[in-house]
Protein backbone atom coordinates (compact mmCIF):
# COMPACT_ATOMS: atom_id res chain seq x y z
CA UNK A 1 0.00 0.00 0.00
CA UNK A 2 1.74 3.20 -1.44
CA UNK A 3 1.89 5.88 1.71
CA UNK A 4 0.72 9.90 1.12
CA UNK A 5 1.31 12.47 3.39
CA UNK A 6 -1.02 15.40 3.37
CA UNK A 7 -0.68 18.95 4.32
CA UNK A 8 -3.62 19.20 6.42
CA UNK A 9 -4.50 22.74 7.15
CA UNK A 10 -8.13 22.81 8.61
CA UNK A 11 -10.10 24.02 5.79
CA UNK A 12 -12.72 21.68 4.18
CA UNK A 13 -10.60 21.31 1.09
CA UNK A 14 -7.64 19.32 2.72
CA UNK A 15 -10.22 17.39 4.93
CA UNK A 16 -12.24 16.75 1.48
CA UNK A 17 -8.66 15.59 -0.41
CA UNK A 18 -7.52 13.40 2.47
CA UNK A 19 -10.75 12.02 2.57
CA UNK A 20 -10.90 11.11 -1.10
CA UNK A 21 -7.18 9.55 -0.93
CA UNK A 22 -7.97 6.86 1.74
CA UNK A 23 -11.18 6.42 0.01
CA UNK A 24 -8.84 5.57 -3.22
CA UNK A 25 -6.79 3.17 -1.23
CA UNK A 26 -3.58 4.66 -0.26
CA UNK A 27 -2.25 4.71 3.57
CA UNK A 28 -2.77 8.21 4.36
CA UNK A 29 -0.74 10.82 7.10
CA UNK A 30 -1.71 13.79 7.87
CA UNK A 31 0.97 16.89 8.53
CA UNK A 32 -0.33 20.52 9.98
CA UNK A 33 2.29 22.77 9.51
CA UNK A 34 2.77 25.64 12.22
CA UNK A 35 4.37 28.53 9.87
CA UNK A 36 3.32 31.70 12.67
CA UNK A 37 3.45 32.29 16.02
CA UNK A 38 -0.28 32.68 17.29
CA UNK A 39 0.59 33.93 20.79
CA UNK A 40 3.34 36.58 19.87
CA UNK A 41 3.11 38.98 17.12
CA UNK A 42 6.55 41.04 17.85
CA UNK A 43 6.85 44.44 16.30
CA UNK A 44 10.04 44.60 14.79
CA UNK A 45 11.39 46.04 17.62
CA UNK A 46 11.12 42.51 19.64
CA UNK A 47 8.50 43.57 21.42
CA UNK A 48 5.10 41.68 21.82
CA UNK A 49 1.71 42.71 20.82
CA UNK A 50 -0.73 40.40 22.45
CA UNK A 51 -3.49 42.04 20.88
CA UNK A 52 -4.06 39.16 18.08
CA UNK A 53 -6.04 36.50 19.41
CA UNK A 54 -8.38 36.28 16.40
CA UNK A 55 -5.63 34.21 14.81
CA UNK A 56 -7.43 31.42 13.81
CA UNK A 57 -3.94 28.86 13.65
CA UNK A 58 -4.52 26.74 16.75
CA UNK A 59 -8.01 26.37 15.34
CA UNK A 60 -7.09 25.16 12.67
CA UNK A 61 -5.25 22.59 13.76
CA UNK A 62 -8.12 21.32 16.53
CA UNK A 63 -10.14 21.38 13.77
CA UNK A 64 -7.37 19.43 11.33
CA UNK A 65 -7.04 16.79 14.03
CA UNK A 66 -11.08 16.49 15.01
CA UNK A 67 -10.77 16.04 11.25
CA UNK A 68 -7.89 13.31 10.96
CA UNK A 69 -9.80 11.39 14.13
CA UNK A 70 -12.89 11.05 12.16
CA UNK A 71 -11.02 9.45 8.93
CA UNK A 72 -9.11 7.69 11.79
CA UNK A 73 -5.67 8.28 9.87
CA UNK A 74 -2.65 9.71 12.33
CA UNK A 75 -1.93 13.51 12.29
CA UNK A 76 1.60 14.99 12.93
CA UNK A 77 2.32 18.72 13.48
CA UNK A 78 5.72 20.55 12.81
CA UNK A 79 7.03 23.85 13.30
CA UNK A 80 8.36 26.01 10.39
CA UNK A 81 8.22 29.56 12.10
CA UNK A 82 11.85 30.61 12.24
CA UNK A 83 12.19 29.24 8.07
CA UNK A 84 8.84 30.93 7.43
CA UNK A 85 9.77 33.84 8.81
CA UNK A 86 13.06 33.63 7.06
CA UNK A 87 11.54 33.16 3.52
CA UNK A 88 8.39 34.69 3.20
CA UNK A 89 7.97 37.13 5.95
CA UNK A 90 10.80 39.02 5.70
CA UNK A 91 11.00 38.92 1.88
CA UNK A 92 6.94 40.23 2.16
CA UNK A 93 8.30 43.00 4.36
CA UNK A 94 11.22 43.87 2.27
CA UNK A 95 9.10 44.19 -1.07
CA UNK A 96 6.67 46.26 0.82
CA UNK A 97 9.85 48.76 1.81
CA UNK A 98 10.16 48.96 -2.04
CA UNK A 99 6.92 50.09 -2.57
CA UNK A 100 5.75 46.77 -4.26
CA UNK A 101 3.10 44.47 -3.54
CA UNK A 102 4.26 40.99 -2.87
CA UNK A 103 2.56 37.60 -2.96
CA UNK A 104 3.33 35.88 0.01
CA UNK A 105 1.45 32.41 -0.76
CA UNK A 106 4.52 32.14 -3.77
CA UNK A 107 7.10 32.28 -1.48
CA UNK A 108 5.19 29.78 1.21
CA UNK A 109 4.34 27.17 -1.59
CA UNK A 110 7.85 27.35 -2.64
CA UNK A 111 9.91 27.37 0.24
CA UNK A 112 8.06 25.84 3.03
CA UNK A 113 5.25 23.53 1.88
CA UNK A 114 6.88 22.03 -1.58
CA UNK A 115 10.29 22.01 0.67
CA UNK A 116 10.87 21.97 3.83
CA UNK A 117 7.06 20.29 4.27
CA UNK A 118 8.10 17.71 1.36
CA UNK A 119 11.67 16.85 3.46
CA UNK A 120 9.15 16.12 6.80
CA UNK A 121 6.89 14.20 4.72
CA UNK A 122 9.66 11.82 3.60
CA UNK A 123 10.96 11.00 6.74
CA UNK A 124 7.25 9.30 7.73
CA UNK A 125 7.85 7.41 5.01
CA UNK A 126 5.98 9.27 1.95
CA UNK A 127 5.31 7.78 -1.20
CA UNK A 128 3.35 10.67 -2.14
CA UNK A 129 2.53 14.35 -1.20
CA UNK A 130 -0.87 16.00 -1.36
CA UNK A 131 -2.43 18.83 -0.50
CA UNK A 132 -5.86 20.49 -0.90
CA UNK A 133 -5.09 23.07 -3.81
CA UNK A 134 -7.30 23.09 -6.46
CA UNK A 135 -4.92 22.43 -9.49
CA UNK A 136 -3.96 19.38 -11.41
CA UNK A 137 -0.84 17.58 -12.68
CA UNK A 138 0.05 15.34 -15.61
CA UNK A 139 3.69 14.24 -14.77
CA UNK A 140 6.02 16.57 -13.55
CA UNK A 141 3.24 19.49 -15.64
CA UNK A 142 0.92 21.73 -13.91
CA UNK A 143 -2.64 22.32 -15.25
CA UNK A 144 -5.30 24.75 -13.81
CA UNK A 145 -7.91 23.52 -11.08
CA UNK A 146 -11.35 22.49 -13.18
CA UNK A 147 -13.02 25.30 -10.96
CA UNK A 148 -11.89 28.46 -12.92
CA UNK A 149 -13.34 30.76 -9.61
CA UNK A 150 -10.76 28.64 -7.66
CA UNK A 151 -8.09 27.29 -9.59
CA UNK A 152 -4.80 27.87 -7.93
CA UNK A 153 -2.27 27.55 -10.38
CA UNK A 154 -1.12 31.05 -9.91
CA UNK A 155 0.31 30.32 -6.55
CA UNK A 156 2.38 27.13 -7.38
CA UNK A 157 3.92 28.65 -10.32
CA UNK A 158 7.47 29.19 -8.73
CA UNK A 159 7.42 25.73 -7.80
CA UNK A 160 9.91 23.60 -10.07
CA UNK A 161 8.93 20.42 -12.04
CA UNK A 162 11.55 18.23 -9.54
CA UNK A 163 9.11 20.05 -6.26
CA UNK A 164 5.86 18.63 -8.43
CA UNK A 165 7.30 15.20 -8.38
CA UNK A 166 4.94 12.46 -6.64
CA UNK A 167 2.80 15.11 -5.47
CA UNK A 168 -1.28 14.51 -5.32
CA UNK A 169 -4.12 17.07 -5.87
CA UNK A 170 -6.95 15.21 -4.96
CA UNK A 171 -9.44 17.91 -5.40
CA UNK A 172 -8.18 19.74 -8.30
CA UNK A 173 -10.91 17.59 -10.85
CA UNK A 174 -13.59 18.94 -8.41
CA UNK A 175 -15.49 22.02 -8.23
CA UNK A 176 -15.83 23.75 -4.68
CA UNK A 177 -19.59 23.23 -4.09
CA UNK A 178 -19.05 19.60 -5.31
CA UNK A 179 -15.96 19.65 -2.79
CA UNK A 180 -18.55 20.60 -0.31
CA UNK A 181 -21.41 18.30 -0.98
CA UNK A 182 -18.68 15.46 -0.28
CA UNK A 183 -17.69 16.88 2.67
CA UNK A 184 -21.91 17.24 3.99
CA UNK A 185 -22.34 13.80 2.41
CA UNK A 186 -19.55 12.57 5.21
CA UNK A 187 -20.31 14.67 8.07
CA UNK A 188 -17.15 15.83 8.36
CA UNK A 189 -16.56 18.58 11.07
CA UNK A 190 -14.85 20.84 8.52
CA UNK A 191 -17.80 20.80 5.88
CA UNK A 192 -19.41 24.01 6.55
CA UNK A 193 -16.17 26.13 7.79
CA UNK A 194 -15.64 29.39 6.12
CA UNK A 195 -12.83 29.69 3.53
CA UNK A 196 -9.76 31.48 4.76
CA UNK A 197 -9.66 34.86 3.28
CA UNK A 198 -6.95 37.98 2.88
CA UNK A 199 -2.96 36.91 4.05
CA UNK A 200 -2.20 33.92 6.20
CA UNK A 201 -0.08 35.62 8.57
CA UNK A 202 -2.87 38.30 8.54
CA UNK A 203 -5.60 36.84 9.13
CA UNK A 204 -8.88 38.80 10.17
CA UNK A 205 -6.67 41.51 11.68
CA UNK A 206 -6.53 45.48 10.40
CA UNK A 207 -3.75 45.23 7.73
CA UNK A 208 -2.47 48.54 8.43
CA UNK A 209 -2.71 47.87 11.85
CA UNK A 210 -0.54 44.76 11.69
CA UNK A 211 2.47 46.30 9.10
CA UNK A 212 2.25 49.03 11.41
CA UNK A 213 4.05 46.48 14.25
CA UNK A 214 6.84 46.01 11.54
CA UNK A 215 7.29 48.94 9.27
CA UNK A 216 7.17 52.40 10.42
CA UNK A 217 4.31 54.62 8.95
CA UNK A 218 5.53 57.31 6.87
CA UNK A 219 2.82 59.58 6.07
CA UNK A 220 3.35 61.52 2.55
CA UNK A 221 1.30 63.86 -0.07
CA UNK A 222 -1.13 62.46 -2.28
CA UNK A 223 -0.92 63.79 -6.09
CA UNK A 224 -3.10 63.98 -8.68
CA UNK A 225 -1.05 62.34 -11.49
CA UNK A 226 -2.11 64.38 -14.71
CA UNK A 227 -2.33 68.02 -12.51
CA UNK A 228 0.46 67.01 -10.14
CA UNK A 229 -1.44 68.67 -7.55
CA UNK A 230 -1.47 67.37 -3.92
CA UNK A 231 -4.98 66.34 -3.03
CA UNK A 232 -4.36 64.50 0.16
CA UNK A 233 -2.13 62.72 2.63
CA UNK A 234 -1.66 58.84 2.91
CA UNK A 235 -0.56 56.82 5.64
CA UNK A 236 2.20 54.99 4.30
CA UNK A 237 3.22 53.95 0.83
CA UNK A 238 3.47 50.29 1.96
CA UNK A 239 -0.80 50.51 3.00
CA UNK A 240 -1.62 50.70 -1.02
CA UNK A 241 -1.57 48.54 -4.00
CA UNK A 242 -2.10 49.79 -7.83
CA UNK A 243 -5.18 49.91 -9.07
CA UNK A 244 -6.69 50.43 -5.30
CA UNK A 245 -10.34 52.48 -5.34
CA UNK A 246 -11.15 51.95 -1.36
CA UNK A 247 -9.57 53.66 1.61
CA UNK A 248 -7.48 55.95 -0.77
CA UNK A 249 -7.15 58.63 1.60
CA UNK A 250 -8.86 61.73 -0.41
CA UNK A 251 -12.34 63.22 1.34
CA UNK A 252 -14.87 65.89 0.09
CA UNK A 253 -13.79 64.39 -4.11
CA UNK A 254 -16.77 61.99 -5.48
CA UNK A 255 -14.96 61.24 -8.85
CA UNK A 256 -13.75 57.49 -8.63
CA UNK A 257 -10.28 57.24 -7.97
CA UNK A 258 -7.88 55.20 -8.08
CA UNK A 259 -4.21 54.37 -6.95
CA UNK A 260 -1.83 54.47 -10.26
CA UNK A 261 1.86 54.54 -8.91
CA UNK A 262 3.97 54.89 -6.19
CA UNK A 263 7.73 57.16 -5.86
CA UNK A 264 9.51 55.47 -2.84
CA UNK A 265 12.03 58.08 -2.80
CA UNK A 266 9.49 61.38 -2.83
CA UNK A 267 7.11 59.10 -0.64
CA UNK A 268 4.15 59.80 -3.24
CA UNK A 269 0.94 58.11 -4.04
CA UNK A 270 -0.13 58.53 -7.64
CA UNK A 271 -3.50 58.66 -8.24
CA UNK A 272 -6.00 58.66 -11.22
CA UNK A 273 -9.48 59.46 -11.85
CA UNK A 274 -11.93 57.49 -13.69
CA UNK A 275 -12.48 53.83 -14.16
CA UNK A 276 -10.76 53.71 -17.70
CA UNK A 277 -8.08 55.80 -17.16
CA UNK A 278 -4.93 55.58 -19.07
CA UNK A 279 -2.67 56.29 -16.23
CA UNK A 280 -4.54 52.61 -15.16
CA UNK A 281 -3.47 50.71 -17.85
CA UNK A 282 -0.39 49.34 -19.81
CA UNK A 283 1.15 47.06 -22.87
CA UNK A 284 4.26 45.56 -21.52
CA UNK A 285 6.31 44.47 -18.19
CA UNK A 286 9.27 43.41 -17.16
CA UNK A 287 9.73 40.15 -14.97
CA UNK A 288 12.39 39.07 -12.83
CA UNK A 289 13.18 35.55 -11.32
CA UNK A 290 11.79 33.76 -14.36
CA UNK A 291 10.90 30.25 -13.39
CA UNK A 292 9.99 27.67 -15.95
CA UNK A 293 7.66 23.94 -14.81
CA UNK A 294 7.30 23.70 -18.23
CA UNK A 295 9.99 22.16 -20.37
CA UNK A 296 9.66 24.47 -23.38
CA UNK A 297 9.95 28.20 -23.14
CA UNK A 298 7.46 30.16 -25.88
CA UNK A 299 7.39 32.90 -27.09
CA UNK A 300 3.82 33.08 -27.52
CA UNK A 301 1.07 32.15 -24.67
CA UNK A 302 -1.19 33.94 -22.35
CA UNK A 303 -0.58 35.61 -18.85
CA UNK A 304 -2.23 35.96 -15.58
CA UNK A 305 -0.99 39.29 -13.75
CA UNK A 306 -2.99 38.54 -10.63
CA UNK A 307 -4.83 35.99 -9.31
CA UNK A 308 -8.65 35.77 -11.03
CA UNK A 309 -7.45 37.73 -13.08
CA UNK A 310 -8.23 37.66 -16.87
CA UNK A 311 -5.78 35.76 -19.63
CA UNK A 312 -3.92 38.12 -21.93
CA UNK A 313 -2.28 37.36 -24.95
CA UNK A 314 1.42 37.75 -24.50
CA UNK A 315 4.63 37.67 -26.41
CA UNK A 316 7.65 36.75 -24.60
CA UNK A 317 11.55 38.58 -24.89
CA UNK A 318 13.65 36.34 -22.91
CA UNK A 319 16.57 38.68 -21.72
CA UNK A 320 19.97 38.11 -19.23
CA UNK A 321 20.00 37.20 -15.76
CA UNK A 322 16.99 35.34 -15.51
CA UNK A 323 14.11 38.25 -16.49
CA UNK A 324 12.00 38.93 -19.20
CA UNK A 325 10.34 41.37 -21.40
CA UNK A 326 6.28 40.52 -21.49
CA UNK A 327 4.14 42.21 -24.15
CA UNK A 328 0.31 42.15 -24.46
CA UNK A 329 -1.49 42.20 -27.49
CA UNK A 330 -3.99 44.39 -25.76
CA UNK A 331 -4.13 46.80 -22.57
CA UNK A 332 -3.38 45.50 -19.35
CA UNK A 333 -5.21 47.32 -15.92
CA UNK A 334 -3.34 47.79 -12.79
CA UNK A 335 -0.31 45.68 -13.41
CA UNK A 336 1.28 46.06 -10.51
CA UNK A 337 5.17 45.16 -9.67
CA UNK A 338 5.52 42.95 -6.61
CA UNK A 339 3.05 40.74 -8.17
CA UNK A 340 3.10 37.16 -9.96
CA UNK A 341 3.09 37.21 -13.86
CA UNK A 342 1.99 33.32 -14.12
CA UNK A 343 2.21 32.27 -18.17
CA UNK A 344 0.00 29.43 -19.41
CA UNK A 345 -0.35 27.52 -22.85
CA UNK A 346 -4.14 26.31 -22.35
CA UNK A 347 -4.65 24.39 -19.07
CA UNK A 348 -1.11 23.70 -18.30
CA UNK A 349 0.74 26.45 -15.98
CA UNK A 350 4.54 26.84 -18.04
CA UNK A 351 5.93 28.96 -14.86
CA UNK A 352 5.97 32.60 -13.89
CA UNK A 353 8.24 35.51 -13.26
CA UNK A 354 8.25 38.81 -10.92
CA UNK A 355 6.78 42.10 -12.18
CA UNK A 356 9.82 44.55 -11.94
CA UNK A 357 8.35 47.26 -14.20
CA UNK A 358 5.47 48.46 -16.24
CA UNK A 359 5.56 49.85 -19.61
CA UNK A 360 3.97 51.77 -22.33
CA UNK A 361 4.26 52.25 -25.94
CA UNK A 362 8.43 51.40 -25.59
CA UNK A 363 8.45 53.78 -22.41
CA UNK A 364 8.89 52.83 -18.44
CA UNK A 365 5.89 54.79 -16.45
CA UNK A 366 7.40 57.14 -14.72
CA UNK A 367 4.57 56.95 -12.32
CA UNK A 368 5.42 52.93 -10.87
Amino acid sequence: MKKVVIGMSGGVDSSVAAYLLKKEGYEVIGLFMRNWDSTLNNDNLGNPNLNNDICPQEQDYNDAKKVCEELNIPLHRVDFIKEYWDNVFSYFLEELKKGRTPNPDLMCNKYIKFDLFIKEARKLGADYIATGHYARTYGNRLLRGIDQNKDQSYFLAQLTPNQLKDVLFPIGGLTKPEVRKIAEEIHITTAHKKDSTGICFIGERHYQEFISNYLKPNPGDIIDVETKEVIGRHTGLMNYTIGQRRNVGISGNEKRHFVCGKDVEKNVLYVCFGDDSEYLYSDACLIENVNFISPTTPTFCTAKFRYRGPDHAVAIEYLENNMAMVSYSGRAKAVTPGQACVLYLGEQCLGSGIIKEIYKNNEKLWYL
